[in-house]
């Protein structure tokens, strides 16, 4: 489960992107990448791209499977929310 800090970032995150939804800034996409990613981490999830393997790394991890990561509901709503606004930042995948 993600802290509450990060929760707390990305939900400032998603406000600032509300205002101008077209303009993506490199800080906004990272830290929603970093939230969304974190709820992965957590879960279980092995990582498979160099960035996420560096940031977060995969000690402990379970899934290699991204659909076979058990979240929460309440996961899979942040985790929508978050893949909602880096496409309407138009964040890089």
């Amino acid at each position: 489960m993600p802290n509450l800090r990060t929760l707390l970032s990305a939900a400032l995150l998603l406000a600032a992107g509300a205002a101008s939804p077209t303009l993506a800034s490199p800080e906004a996409c990272a830290g929603l990448w970093t939230a969304r990613n974190e709820i992965y981490k957590a879960q279980g999830y092995c990582f498979r791209t160099q960035r996420a393997i560096a940031a977060f790394g995969n000690a402990g991890c379970q899934y290699d499977t991204i659909e076979d990561v058990p979240l929460s509901a309440n996961d899979r709503r942040a985790i929508a929310d978050i893949v909602r606004q880096e496409r309407a930042l138009r964040c890089p995948r």
